[in-house]
């Protein structure tokens, strides 16, 4: 049982620092980017880490549906653009 704990802590560690520079995509939907300069640290990049370790499942299901939106707006500006 041990190592299935370790395996989901450790994929959700590696989930993290790969999902950093697009964790704004991870939220409750697509927004714009308004990053500081003080908000690329190593602190925020452990916190989004930490984050990333625990609530994994959560922040992939909350992904697709930003993909999903994504997705959907690029098809409707297609559509827009073609129709005009």
């Amino acid at each position: 049982m041990t190592i299935y704990i370790a395996m989901f802590l450790l994929f959700g560690a590696v989930f993290g620092l790969v999902t950093f520079r697009k964790r704004h995509l991870f939220s409750e939907g697509p927004k714009q980017v308004d990053e500081s300069p003080d908000d690329n640290n190593l602190g925020s990049r452990v916190m989004w880490m930490l984050i990333c370790t625990f609530l994994w499942p959560i922040l992939v299901l909350t992904g697709l549906n930003s993909l999903r939106i994504l997705s959907k707006r690029k098809v409707d500006e297609s559509t827009h653009t073609h129709d005009s």
